[in-house]
C-alpha cells in the first residue's frame, strides 16, 4: 500500500530526507549520485508514486541543461558572492550555469539577453540593472525564456522575484542608531544605479518619522557603479562643510560607506564609539569586505544563503512547471544587524 502522493519536488525532498539539489541531480543523471543515495531516492519514488515533470521535460523534449545567470556588475563583490552561491547550487543539481555581467551598461545587458536565447536555456536567473535596464527588451526576453529575477525587481517582469526586504535593512539600522546615540543622516547617491537605493531612502524617511525624528538626507553627485570613489568624493565635500547637527551617518550601501571611511581617515577623523571618536558610520548589505575596513563597518546583512537557495528552488519549480507559473510571486527575505566598531 502506497502513501499519499506528493505534488512537487520540494515535497519529495522533505519526505525523502534528501536535499533538493541532490534529487534534481539524480533526475538529470541517476548515475551522477552515489549508489546508496540513488537507492534511497528510488525507494522514495516507489513509495510515493512520484513522477517529476522535470524528468519528463528533459526526456521527451530534450531541453538543454543550460542555465543563464546575469548580474549587473560582477566587479561588485556582492554580486560575485551571490552569483557564486547560485552557480554552485546549479552545478550540484547537474545543470550547466553560465555567468554574465552587464558591466552596468544597458546595451551590454541587451546583448547578453539576445545571446542567451541561442543557448536555449532551461531557465535564466536575472539580476537586472533596474533603473538602467531597457524594460521593453527585458519584458520581451521574459516572454521568450523562463526567467526569475533576483536582487533588483522590475515590477511585473519574470515568473518570480527573489530578493531582500529593503525595509528590514533600514528599520534595523535606523532604530539601533537612534537608540544608541544621535539619529542618523542618510548618505546616498543622487542618481543611484541600483533600484534598491530608492526603496532604502523611502524606508529611512518612514522609520525616522515613526520615531518622531526629522529625516535628513545628503544626496551626493555621482552616476555609475564606482560607488567607493563616489562615496569618497561626496564624503570629502560633506566633511568639509559639516553643516549637519548629527554625528551619525547611515550610508545607503556598504560600498559608499567604504569610500566614506577612507575620507574620514584622510581628514583625520576617528570613526566609532567612545572618547576621541568624531563620527559613527553604518551602512547596509554586509559587503564581503565590510569586516575588513578600518574600523570594521557596522551594517545590516543580506541572508545570502536564503536568497541563493530560494532562487535555485524557484528555478527548479519553474522547470517542473513547463517554464511558466500560474501567477508571478515575490519572495523577500529579512536582513539582520551586524554590529562592528564603526558604530
Amino acid at each position: 500500500m502506497t502513501e499519499d502522493r506528493i505534488r512537487n519536488m520540494e515535497e519529495f525532498a522533505a519526505v525523502s530526507g534528501i536535499s533538493r539539489p541532490t534529487i534534481s541531480k539524480y533526475f538529470h543523471d541517476p548515475t551522477s549520485v552515489r549508489a546508496s543515495t540513488r537507492a534511497r531516492i528510488e525507494a522514495a519514488l516507489e513509495r510515493h508514486e512520484y513522477v517529476p515533470n522535470i524528468y519528463a521535460m528533459n526526456q521527451n523534449r530534450r531541453l538543454t541543461k543550460n542555465i543563464g545567470i546575469v548580474v549587473p556588475y560582477l566587479a561588485d563583490p556582492f554580486f560575485t558572492e551571490i552569483a557564486r552561491n547560485i552557480e554552485r547550487r546549479c552545478i550540484d543539481a547537474g545543470l550547466w550555469p553560465t555567468l554574465f555581467s552587464a558591466h552596468g551598461q544597458q546595451a551590454l545587458e541587451n546583448d547578453i539577453l539576445d545571446n542567451l536565447r541561442s543557448l536555449k536555456p532551461a531557465g535564466v536567473l536575472l539580476a537586472p540593472l533596474g533603473r538602467g535596464s531597457d524594460r521593453a527588451e527585458v519584458e520581451k526576453f521574459c516572454r521568450d525564456v523562463p526567467t526569475i529575477l533576483f536582487d533588483s525587481n522590475i515590477e511585473g517582469l519574470g515568473e518570480a522575484f527573489v530578493g531582500s526586504d529593503n525595509f528590514s535593512f533600514v528599520s534595523q539600522s535606523v532604530t539601533y542608531l537612534a537608540r544608541t546615540g544621535s539619529p542618523p543622516v542618510f548618505f546616498e547617491m543622487s542618481t543611484p544605479a541600483n533600484p534598491n537605493a530608492k526603496k532604502r531612502r523611502t524606508a529611512y524617511i518612514e522609520v525616522m518619522e515613526s520615531l518622531g525624528l526629522v529625516p535628513e538626507i545628503v544626496s551626493i553627485k555621482g552616476d555609475g557603479w564606482g560607488f567607493e570613489e563616489i562615496g569618497y568624493q561626496g564624503a570629502v565635500q560633506f566633511l568639509d562643510q559639516r553643516s549637519l547637527s548629527t554625528d551619525t551617518v547611515l550610508c545607503s550601501n556598504d560600498r559608499l560607506a567604504i569610500g566614506f571611511l577612507s575620507a574620514c581617515y584622510d581628514k583625520g577623523l576617528r570613526v566609532g564609539n567612545g572618547a576621541g571618536c568624531a563620527l559613527r558610520v553604518a551602512a547596509h548589505d554586509d559587503h564581503p569586505f565590510s569586516r575588513f575596513t578600518c574600523p570594521a563597518l557596522t551594517t545590516v546583512a543580506h541572508d545570502y544563503n536564503a536568497v541563493s537557495n530560494k532562487v535555485v528552488e524557484m528555478l527548479f519549480d519553474l522547470m517542473e512547471s513547463d517554464g511558466h507559473f500560474a501567477q508571478r510571486t515575490e519572495y523577500l527575505f529579512p536582513a539582520h544587524l551586524v554590529l562592528r566598531d564603526s558604530a
